[in-house]
C-alpha cells in the first residue's frame, strides 16, 4: 500500500465513462461556471459601482458573491479540464490546494451568512439602532472577522488532514478534493477519528450559526407581520425569505455531507450532495438576490445602459 509520502497525485471521480458523455458534461460545467460567474461578478460590480448600493447589506452581499465566485472557481474548472482531458488526475498539491481554499470560502460563508441574517435582524427588529450598530466600521471587521476566521479554520483542518499518513490508495470518490474523502485514505484509525471528532466540533459550530440565523429570523417574521403596510411586509419579506432558503440549502447539505453514516454513503448520493452545497449555491444566489430586489435590479439595468455622451456619437 502506497503511503502518504509517495503519493505524488490522486484520481478524482470521473463523471462519465464515454468520451461522449464527459464532453457532454465538459460543456454542462462550463455552462454552470460561466453563468455563476457572470452573475456573481454582476452583483459584485453593480455593488461597486453604484453609491446607492453602499450600505451594509449589499457590502455583505458583494462578499457574498465574492465567496461565490472563489468557491465555485475553486471546483468547476479542474473537473472541466479532465472531462476535456480524459484524464482523472490532480496533484498532491493541487488537491491540498482544493481542500485549502473550499474549506476557507465555505466556513467564510457559513459566518457571512450568519452576519448578513443579524445585519436583517438589526434593520427590521431596530430600526432606530441600525445606524449606530451597522456603521461602516463595525461591517467592515465583521467581514473581515469572516474572512480571517475561514483562513484559520481551513489551515487547521488542511494541516491536520494532510500530515495523516495515507495508505488506502489515492482515489477520491469525489469530483474535487473533497477532506471527507482524503480522510478515508487514512491509515490510522486513531488519526482519523481525532480529525473526524475536529470535524464534527466544527459543524457544532455551523449548527450553532445556523440555529442563530433561525432565530433572527423567527423574530424577524414576528416583527414583519406586525407591519400595517402591506407594501413593507411585501419589501420584508422578499428580502429575507431568499436569503433563508440560500441558508437552509447551504447548510443542510454541508452538513448532510460530513455527518450522514456510512451506510447511505454512496458515489452517487455524494455527488449530488457535493453539487448541492459547492455548486448550486454559487450559481443561484445572483439569480434568487438580483430577481427579487428592486434595487440591485435597477443598478445592473444601469450597467446594461449606454452612456449619454457614448450615444451622441
Amino acid at each position: 500500500m502506497p503511503n502518504s509520502s509517495s503519493i505524488s497525485e490522486f484520481l478524482l471521480l470521473a463523471l462519465a465513462d464515454t468520451r461522449q458523455l464527459q464532453l457532454l458534461h465538459f460543456w454542462l460545467l462550463l455552462a454552470i461556471y460561466l453563468a455563476a460567474l457572470l452573475g456573481n461578478g454582476l452583483i459584485s460590480t453593480a455593488v461597486a459601482c453604484d453609491h446607492r448600493l453602499h450600505t451594509p447589506m449589499y457590502f455583505f452581499l458583494l462578499n457574498l458573491a465574492l465567496l461565490d465566485l472563489g468557491c465555485i472557481s475553486t471546483t468547476l474548472p479542474k473537473a472541466m479540464a479532465n472531462a476535456l482531458w480524459h484524464t482523472r488526475a490532480i496533484s498532491y498539491a493541487g488537491c491540498a490546494a482544493q481542500v485549502f481554499f473550499l474549506l476557507f470560502l465555505l466556513s467564510a460563508e457559513t459566518f457571512l451568512l450568519t452576519i448578513m441574517s443579524y445585519d436583517r435582524y438589526v434593520a427590521i427588529c431596530k430600526p432606530l439602532h441600525y445606524g449606530t450598530l451597522m456603521n461602516s466600521r463595525t461591517c467592515a471587521t465583521m467581514a473581515a472577522a469572516a474572512w480571517g476566521t475561514g483562513v484559520l479554520y481551513s489551515l487547521l483542518h488542511t494541516a491536520n488532514t494532510f500530515s495523516i499518513p495515507l495508505c488506502q490508495g489515492n482515489v477520491v470518490d469525489q469530483f474535487f478534493c473533497e477532506m471527507a474523502q482524503v480522510l478515508k485514505l487514512s491509515c490510522s484509525e486513531s488519526d482519523y477519528l481525532s480529525e473526524a471528532g475536529i470535524i464534527d466540533f466544527s459543524l457544532s459550530l455551523v449548527f450553532g450559526c445556523f440555529v442563530f440565523i433561525v432565530v433572527s429570523y423567527v423574530q424577524i417574521f414576528a416583527a414583519v407581520l406586525r407591519i400595517p403596510s402591506e407594501q413593507g411586509r411585501h419589501k420584508a419579506f422578499s428580502m429575507c425569505l431568499p436569503h433563508m432558503f440560500v441558508v437552509t440549502l447551504f447548510v443542510s447539505t454541508l452538513m448532510f455531507a460530513y455527518l450522514k453514516p456510512s451506510s447511505l454513503s454512496s458515489p452517487s448520493l455524494d455527488l449530488v450532495v457535493a453539487v448541492l452545497y459547492s455548486v448550486v449555491p454559487p450559481t443561484l444566489n445572483p439569480l434568487i438576490y438580483s430577481m427579487r430586489n428592486p434595487e440591485l435590479r435597477d443598478a445592473l439595468r444601469k450597467l446594461w445602459e449606454i452612456p449619454s455622451h457614448i450615444r451622441k456619437y
